[in-house]
């Protein structure tokens, strides 16, 4: 996996655009944004190599490995364990977005819609957006703003019933959701009620996974300055990552929702209050593939 980062990275640095995005933008604007991009790429694959070659007991206080093929469990701790899910909850917004909502429709942003943390220059009062727009931004940058406005498509607290609901249906008798974007911590829920959502999505949303794999999705701000989303889900760039969704919180500290391909395998892994999740999944790959 080591030798797949570094060419991964290598990659990076000779297809990265210089010219091709925001042509109304100076050329120093263009290139100010893209060497600001190339320097988180090149500590997101440090980060990535550190971590795998890091050999010490999982941190999480709950994890569960499971094959999404047959259900069967391959690894566990504490599956029934509750914890806040922070940004992970974004996952179940995306669920109920696609299935009560057109997301080919637009929706004007207000004030009110970007009151949560983690506003984006490209998403502003009065902008109107696609919905798929929002919730790309949602999953890919984890814009929890873009979470905010999905929900008044349908009444933010109707929506959070809705995604309640969800989870009584897929039998996460464990979970409880509070907003739609993973900020108050009152949100709950288990590892092993997290991959029963996985395979929700693997089975009929792939769309949110390929999503949350995406690195190359831009908007234009108020001057029409395009300017990029960029991916916080940590393992993005990985050719083992099918998707999936990381979060933190104080109070949940690191999580992570996700599917990995483990030996031909689409392995849903789940870490609940992990101090380091990047280290934590690389350690439960590797003991799979023993």
């Amino acid at each position: 996996m080591k030798s797949k980062i570094l060419l991964l990275l290598i990659l990076i640095f000779i297809s990265l655009p210089l010219t091709s995005r925001a042509t109304e933008q100076s050329t120093m604007a263009k290139l100010i944004q893209q060497i600001e991009i190339i320097k988180f790429e090149i500590s997101l694959f440090k980060s990535l190599i550190a971590n795998l070659q890091l050999n010490q007991a999982i941190s999480a206080k709950s994890y569960l490995a499971v094959d999404l093929s047959n259900n069967s469990i391959l690894l566990e701790k504490n599956k029934n364990q509750m914890h806040v899910p922070a940004s992970v909850t974004k996952l179940m917004t995306a669920v109920i977005s696609l299935e009560n909502t057109d997301n080919s429709q637009t929706i004007t942003l207000t004030e009110k819609m970007l009151e949560p943390e983690g506003q984006s220059p490209s998403l502003f009062s009065g902008l109107n957006i696609s919905r798929e727009n929002l919730l790309k931004a949602s999953l890919i940058q984890s814009a929890n703003d873009a979470s905010e406005a999905l929900s008044y498509s349908t009444g933010k607290d109707k929506f959070i019933g809705l995604m309640n609901d969800k989870a009584k249906e897929l039998n996460m008798t464990n979970t409880g959701f509070y907003d739609v974007n993973g900020l108050n911590p009152a949100n709950k829920t288990t590892a092993a009620d997290l991959v029963k959502l996985l395979g929700y999505i693997q089975k009929n949303h792939t769309e949110i996974l390929k999503m949350t794999k995406e690195n190359d999705f831009w908007l234009p701000d108020k001057s029409g300055n395009l300017l990029k989303f960029q991916n916080v889900n940590n393992f993005y760039p990985l050719p083992e990552f099918i998707g999936g969704k990381t979060g933190y919180l104080p109070e949940a500290k690191q999580t992570l929702a996700s599917i990995f391909n483990v030996n031909g395998k689409q392995i849903a892994i789940v870490l609940l209050y992990s101090s380091n999740r990047q280290a934590d999944a690389f350690s439960i790959i590797k003991q799979l593939k023993k």
